[in-house]
């Protein structure tokens, strides 16, 4: 009954239209991107407009006690978004304004809802970008980007979204919101509260406004393909790259499996006779670039690569779309792609790569890998099918090592895709029992009702 005294207030306070009940609708926000995770209808969906109307769902649910679950376009892949208790899913879409594009002092500031590539298009006649680059550039939110502290292509040389937020407006789990951050390049008052909040997983508060830092768009760049007829050759050539001091832009790899998929869903001429490719782009001032490039080649051919240069936009725009469509590409190979996240210190690469392949072997299971290797972010991608339960048996023991092989190769459990839901059970393996306890705190000093987003990052305590 208080769930839907709670639905009664939320249409008084949202207008009707903006509280979704049906049937139909409901379905629609109880799943997000993570395959091989049931979905959990919520009770009611709110959509609001502004930070007031967003305190004042947070205020309704805190009465009822009901758990209030926030999302912006659902892209995870960590069950972060999932309403697994039910309750109240609030979409932050409509909250979609970019307020402010500060180009004097390299800033923007925007509402959650706003998409990555919306921001980065309204940057670039200033001649900037906005660097965080997940491969859904084009659906994801910035603040759904920045709850789960998203990194991407350009992560290598760039950094990862929690360098690039600089102020936020946050609701708390009683309503009230407060201000942390700003435009300033230096900010060292108080403790850090602009990164608690970023990588939260909307478990600590709620973000209803972000400051972001801007950069100049490089004035160049160079994409290179590289092939190899040895996965091995691939890792060590990532390893030799860096070694020889150059820190490309971006620099992914793509294993047999990924090549053939792609190239049978794309069609764009990948070489599906290599065991490996590493796509390679070097950007920045046209002397640099050059030199750059140059080492670059050499160390791939040193491990016996074979590299082809794109040589138009059109070539490098076709490299780079390759890589974007791994995900979905090996998504219609089997009915369930799970796909997970594991990252290793880049000297770790081969031996991480070596490890994927056994475990594959090990347990029967088809895996396609790639990522970004360049920062050791691997995104080894299991084929599969959630019907056939012996297998799924098999997938879940392959994920189990997958992730003990990486936390034992000086590793972490998630280099860019969170924890949500679905790592928690692993989170001792990494933080041990005291740095549970120390997360539990943090949740329970600023939400002891446990009413945000239960169920992620942290387990509720006895």
């Amino acid at each position: 009954m208080s769930r839907q005294q709670a639905i009664q207030e939320l249409i008084q306070c949202c207008d009707r239209e903006r509280v979704l009940t049906s049937v139909e609708d409901l379905a629609c926000y109880s799943f997000d991107a993570t395959a091989d995770m049931a979905a959990q209808r919520p009770d009611a969906v709110v959509i609001p407009v502004n930070t007031e109307e967003v305190q004042a769902v947070v205020r309704i649910c805190g009465k009822y006690k009901i758990p209030l679950n926030v999302r912006g376009s659902g892209t995870n892949l960590s069950g972060g978004t999932v309403p697994l208790h039910g309750g109240i899913v609030m979409t932050m879409q409509r909250m979609n304004k970019i307020i402010e594009v500060d180009a004097e002092n390299l800033t923007a500031t925007v509402e959650p809802g706003v998409i990555i590539q919306s921001l980065n298009n309204a940057v670039a006649p200033h001649g900037l970008i906005y660097p965080p680059d997940p491969g859904t550039v084009t659906t994801a939110t910035m603040g759904g980007s920045t709850a789960e502290c998203s990194g991407g292509l350009r992560g290598l040389k760039y950094g990862v979204t929690k360098h690039y937020i600089m102020g936020l407006e946050v609701v708390l789990a009683n309503g009230e919101k407060f201000r942390c951050g700003g435009k300033t390049v230096k900010n060292v008052t108080a403790y850090d509260l602009v990164k608690l909040f970023t990588g939260s997983e909307g478990t600590l508060g709620i973000i209803t406004e972000l400051t972001v830092k801007l950069i100049p768009a490089p004035e160049t760049r160079k994409s290179m393909l590289a092939l190899f007829d040895r996965i091995d050759d691939a890792g060590k050539t990532i390893a030799g790259i860096i070694a020889a001091q150059v820190i490309p832009a971006t620099m992914e790899i793509m294993d047999r499996t990924t090549i053939e998929t792609v190239e049978a869903y794309a069609k764009i001429g990948l070489p599906t006779d290599a065991a490996a490719v590493l796509l390679i782009e070097v950007d920045g001032n046209p002397i640099s670039v050059a030199k750059e490039a140059a080492s670059v080649e050499k160390v791939c051919k040193q491990f016996n690569g074979k590299v082809q240069v794109a040589k138009t936009d059109a070539e490098r725009d076709k490299l780079w779309a390759a890589r974007r469509a791994a995900l979905p590409a090996l998504a219609r190979k089997s009915p369930t792609t799970v796909l997970e996240d594991a990252t290793v210190p880049r000297s770790q690469i081969p031996a991480m790569l070596a490890a994927i392949q056994e475990i594959s072997q090990k347990y029967n299971v088809l895996i396609g890998t790639f990522g970004h290797a360049g920062d050791g972010n691997l995104h080894p991608t299991i084929l599969c099918d959630e019907r056939n339960a012996e297998e799924m048996e098999r997938v879940h023991q392959a994920v189990d090592e997958i992730f003990r092989v990486a936390i034992s190769l000086g590793g972490t459990l998630s280099g860019e895709h969170g924890i949500g839901s679905a790592k928690m059970k692993y989170l001792e393996w990494e933080l041990g029992a005291t740095g549970i306890d120390v997360l539990r705190r943090i949740k329970e000093a600023l939400d002891p009702d446990y009413i945000l987003n239960p169920g992620k990052i942290v387990p509720r305590g006895n």
